[in-house]
Parts: C-alpha cells; sequence; structure tokens
C-alpha cells in the first residue's frame, strides 16, 4: 500500500497519546487507537485520497475517541466562568497529569489541550481536526489550561483499586506461576479458544498457538514479576531485574471465565502505554 502501513506504524506513538488522554485510561487508549488504525486502513482500500496524513488520522482518532466515550458515558464537565490568557502548559508537566484528569474536560477542551500542549498542533490544525472554528479551538484551549492547572492543586487520589478476593488470588495464583516457571500450570488453566494478544505485535487464539509465548518468557531470566493493579485492574506486572526496579517495563492483563483464562494482553512491545499510567503494586 506504497509504504502506508509503514507510514500509520511511525505515528502510532503520537497518535496513542491522543487516545489515551482522550479516554482516560492507557488500556482503553491503544483499544481505541485499534479501532483507528483499522478504520484507516479500511478507508485507504477503498480509495481514500489523503492529502495531509497525521491531520487525517488524528481527526479519524478524534472520532473514535468521542464513539468511545460516548458508549461508555464517562464524560464528565468541569464548568468554568473564567475567560482570561493561559500560558501553554510545559509538557513536563501536561505528560506528568494523570489521564483520568483529562475526563474532568469537556470534549473540545481536552482534545485542544491534547493537541497543542502534548503533540505540538497549531490551532488551526486543532480546528480542522476538531472541524470547528480557529475561535472556538482558541477558546477551548485556554479554558483547559486554566482547568487542568486548578486540577493540578486538588491533591492526589491515593485510593487502591477495588477487586474481589477471587479475582486476586487469581492473579495473584498467575503471578506465582511465572516467578516460579510453571508454565505447564498455566497452560492447563487455559481456554481452547483462549486469545493472546502481543499489543502492537501480534495477536494469536487457540491453546496450541501459544506455546511460543510461555517458552519465549522461559528463555529470558531478566523479568521480574509482581502482583498488582492497572487503571484498577488486576494485572501482572513486569520490571527489568537488569534496571532500577521503580516502574514496570511493562504489564500483563488476564481475563477468566470461571477457573479457564480466556485472554491474555500482553504490552511487551506496546512501552508508549506506559506514559503516565496509573498503576500500583500490590502485596
Amino acid at each position: 500500500m506504497d509504504g502506508f502501513e509503514d507510514r500509520l506504524q511511525a505515528l502510532r506513538p503520537r497518535l496513542y497519546r491522543y487516545c489515551a488522554r482522550m479516554t482516560g485510561s492507557a488500556v482503553n487508549g491503544e483499544d481505541v487507537l485499534q479501532d483507528t488504525l483499522v478504520k484507516a486502513l479500511q478507508a485507504r482500500s477503498q480509495g481514500a485520497e489523503v492529502d495531509n496524513l497525521e491531520g487525517w488520522l488524528f481527526r479519524i482518532a478524534h472520532n473514535a475517541s468521542l464513539d468511545f466515550l460516548r458508549s461508555r458515558s464517562r464524560n464528565t464537565v468541569v464548568p468554568l466562568t473564567e475567560d482570561i490568557e493561559a500560558e501553554p502548559i510545559p509538557e513536563a508537566d501536561i505528560v506528568a497529569v494523570g489521564f483520568q484528569t483529562f475526563l474532568r474536560l469537556p470534549e473540545l477542551q481536552r482534545c485542544a489541550v491534547i493537541l497543542k500542549d502534548v503533540l505540538g498542533h497549531s490551532v488551526d490544525e486543532i480546528a480542522s481536526i476538531a472541524e470547528c472554528s480557529p475561535a472556538a479551538a482558541k477558546s477551548a484551549l485556554q479554558r483547559a489550561r486554566i482547568t487542568l492547572r486548578l486540577l493540578a492543586q486538588e491533591p492526589e487520589d491515593a485510593r487502591l483499586p477495588l477487586m474481589s478476593d477471587l479475582d486476586r488470588q487469581k492473579i495473584i495464583a498467575y503471578v506465582d506461576m511465572f516467578r516460579n516457571g510453571d508454565f505447564d500450570a498455566i497452560r492447563a488453566m487455559l481456554a481452547d479458544d483462549v486469545k493472546l494478544e502481543l499489543v502492537n505485535r501480534l495477536q494469536w487464539q487457540g491453546r496450541e498457538k501459544t506455546t511460543p509465548y510461555f517458552t519465549r518468557y522461559a528463555e529470558v531470566a531478566k523479568w521480574r514479576f509482581a502482583f498488582g493493579a492497572v487503571e484498577g485492574r488486576p494485572a501482572m506486572l513486569v520490571f527489568d531485574g537488569n534496571g532500577p526496579m521503580e516502574r514496570p517495563a511493562h504489564f500483563v492483563l488476564v481475563e477468566w471465565s470461571e477457573s479457564r483464562i480466556i485472554q491474555i494482553r500482553d504490552f511487551l512491545f506496546a512501552p508508549y502505554v506506559l506514559e503516565a499510567m496509573d498503576w500500583v503494586r500490590l502485596g
């Protein structure tokens, strides 16, 4: 496709940064990103003409994010009455803002501040992507900057994620099996049609096809495994034993149906998901 897929892959981290902040979730942002890429490939295969690839992709990502949010009814608005000029927020500061905080902005404000202060788009480009006037985009940007500064002054929410005892026991058992290299025991827990996704790399379905996945983990000695949560979901946190161990190198989400594992999502090949990820190590 004339290098089209290669250009999509090169833009993937930037598109992810947008989707994750728009949806307020590192994990949901990846799902919306995948939906965006599928829609882009479908449109291209149907002969869509694209003059500005990045702007076109961000418009698709913007609409996909809004579709996701409206389906979840998760958009909470913080009303503002001030109408004053606001200075740009330094990228280092805005990158540190938790994804959930962005959800407290109205959609257009969220779009404007992410595109401008995180990704460096112009006001005119924001207007094109959000399909609004430049004046509306500029106003939304100013208000978003004011709101984020106000929200940054609020105390951090330190609540631990809530999960059932059964969910806790399952993920702890899974982590212990990884620590002990007991992959045969894990395979025995897999559903026949289990889905395995190495995010940003490949997808497999079926118990037999997962064998290389566990074999590869058995061959790499540097990984250290811990029980934790990512955005409140039970997760296996994976640390690089050759590094400082201050932060996970990646994480794995596991879904069960009763006693069977039906899905494994491993974010080893999606390092961009770690940015501002809400995680906690437990136990």
